[in-house]
C-alpha cells in the first residue's frame, strides 16, 4: 500500500536522523489509512531508548548500542495512541536510521516489526541521508517494500 509522504515530514525525518548520526534515530510516524494508502499527518521524533529498553526488553541485544539499535519509550507510544484517538489519527508506522548502512531492513528490524505498520529506513552515510525507503511486513513476516509518494 503506498505511503503518502508530504515533503516538511520527509524533511523533518532526515533532518532528525542526520542530527542523531552516528546514532540510530527512531521516531513515530501518524496518519490515517483508507483502503488504497496511508497519509502521513504528523511525524513525532523519539529519543532512542535502546540502552534503556535493551536490558529490560530485549537481554540477548545488550551488546548493541544505540548506533546500531533502536527503541522507541512505550510511553512515547501510549502518548502517541491516546493523540491521535482524539484526532481520528493513528499509528501507521514507524522510522528509524541506519547510520553508515543501506536502507535494507536487518533481521532485528524483521524480528520486531509489526505487520500493520509501515517502515521507513533511511539511510544516513557520514551525516547525510543517502537514500530512504520502506517497507511493511507480508503475510509471512517478511518485508516487502512500500512505494512511497511524496506530496
Amino acid at each position: 500500500m503506498p505511503l503518502i509522504l508530504p515533503p516538511n515530514h520527509f524533511q523533518k525525518i532526515s533532518t532528525h536522523a542526520e542530527t542523531a548520526y552516528p546514532n540510530e534515530c527512531c521516531g513515530l510516524i501518524l496518519g490515517r489509512q483508507n483502503q488504497q494508502t496511508k497519509t502521513v499527518m504528523e511525524v513525532w521524533p523519539a529519543e532512542n531508548a535502546w540502552q534503556t529498553e535493551a536490558d529490560e526488553y530485549w537481554p540477548e541485544q545488550k551488546d548493541f548500542t544505540e548506533e546500531r539499535r533502536y527503541a522507541i519509550p512505550p510511553e512515547l507510544m501510549l502518548k502517541a495512541m491516546k493523540y491521535g484517538r482524539e484526532r481520528y489519527l493513528s499509528i501507521i508506522g514507524i522510522y528509524h536510521s541506519h547510520p553508515d548502512h543501506s536502507a535494507i531492513p536487518s533481521e532485528f528490524d524483521r524480528t520486531y516489526a509489526w505487520p500493520e505498520y509501515s517502515y521507513i529506513i533511511l539511510s544516513v552515510q557520514k551525516g547525510k541521508t543517502i537514500d530512504f525507503l520502506c517497507w511493511s511486513l507480508d503475510h509471512n513476516h517478511q518485508f516487502q517494500s512500500e512505494e512511497i509518494i511524496k506530496r
